[in-house]
Parts: C-alpha cells; sequence; structure tokens
C-alpha cells in the first residue's frame, strides 16, 4: 500500500509506499487499542448508596413480634422506598484496560494501513496558516475534498490551530496526541512529512 504525497497546492504529485511492517498486522490489536482508550475516558461518575450511606433508618420502625407482618430492622433496606441500593454503580470501579505498547504500535499501523489502501493517507511537506483565518483553512480542506480530516503536524503553531479551530471537519493534532483511535475514527489523515519519518523511523 502507498500513501499520496501532496505538493505546496495539496495537489497529488507521488505516491510513498509503506513500510512492509505495516501490513498483514491482525486488526484484533486496533480493536483492542480502542476499547482500551474509550474505557480510560469514561467519565466514572456513576454513583448509588448502599443501606449503610443512606442517612436514617436508625430505629427500628416496628417490635420484632407480635404485629403478624414481616420483620424489619430498618427503614433504608433496600426493599424500602428511599431505602439503599443493592448492588449498585460505584465511583471506585476502575475502568482502565492495559495494552501493551506493542500493541499500540500495530493498532495505528493497521489503522495507516487501512487508510493507505482506501486511499486516504495523505502526506505533506507542511500544513500552516499564517493569516489565521479560517476561510484560508476551510480553502485547503476544499482542496482536500475529504469529508474529514485528522490533521497531524510536528508542532502546532497558534495561527494554524485558530484557523482550523472552527472547521467542525477537520481535527489538528501534534505528533504526540496521534493515536490509533483518531486515526481510525477519521475518513482521511493528513501527516508532515516530518512527522511521518520519525512513524516510521523503526518500521
Amino acid at each position: 500500500m502507498s500513501a499520496i504525497v501532496l505538493n505546496n497546492n495539496f495537489e497529488k504529485d507521488s505516491e510513498l509506499a509503506l513500510p512492509e511492517s505495516y501490513s498483514g498486522i491482525n486488526g484484533h490489536n486496533l480493536y483492542l487499542y480502542v476499547k482500551s482508550y474509550q474505557a480510560g475516558i469514561r467519565a466514572n461518575t456513576a454513583s448509588t448508596k448502599t443501606r449503610s450511606e443512606v442517612s436514617g433508618g436508625g430505629k427500628k420502625p416496628w417490635a420484632q413480634k407480635g404485629r403478624g407482618g414481616a420483620r424489619a430492622g430498618s427503614t433504608r433496606s433496600p426493599i424500602w422506598r428511599s431505602g439503599g441500593i443493592s448492588f449498585g454503580p460505584s465511583a471506585n470501579r476502575n475502568y482502565i484496560q492495559k495494552v501493551n505498547k506493542k500493541q499500540k504500535k500495530l493498532a495505528l499501523n493497521f489503522a495507516l494501513d487501512a487508510l493507505a489502501t482506501e486511499g486516504k493517507l495523505f502526506i505533506v511537506d507542511s500544513i500552516e496558516v499564517a493569516s489565521g483565518k479560517t476561510k484560508d483553512a476551510q480553502s485547503i480542506m476544499d482542496k482536500l475534498n475529504q469529508r474529514d480530516v485528522l490533521i497531524v503536524k510536528d508542532m502546532i503553531d497558534e495561527k494554524t490551530f485558530l484557523a482550523f479551530r472552527n472547521i467542525q471537519s477537520a481535527y489538528v493534532v501534534e505528533s504526540n496526541e496521534l493515536n490509533a483511535f483518531l486515526a481510525a475514527t477519521y475518513r482521511s489523515v493528513v501527516i508532515e512529512k516530518a512527522v511521518w519519518e520519525n512513524l516510521t523511523k523503526e518500521a
């Protein structure tokens, strides 16, 4: 598979073959990484109170015997209205799922290879909007002619960030923020040449 190399006008100039290590990767690595990533960003705010945490209920509602009904020790029992919750969610739960570094790299390589297969992986020398204006960033998007684009820069400058900020179909990240989840989420990826060389250096 090959990535499409763009010139300064964001037009196709040539193609660049992906390293051989990018092919033949088991897609399960991507599944495990995405599952781990989404688990890691869970808010973990769901919480309920057990019978020991609900206020009140200290007095026994009625005598143990002689009433003819079921015995009760507290009005905060889970079977009572306004009582505690049995086996409810707790904010103490740990959702973290471990994925080792090798799997993370394989997942990213698989996602990039899939994009290259569809002709949606682009490499360009540099992406910079010196004016900081959204209309100039939109003109770049129009030239790319993609539904949505993940732009990976070596370092994000303030002007470029401001220019792309209000474009919903574009998202700009630095090289250290690139991961398999983002690469798999966006339908096309544009990577600066310096970032690509760093990615494939150890491939």
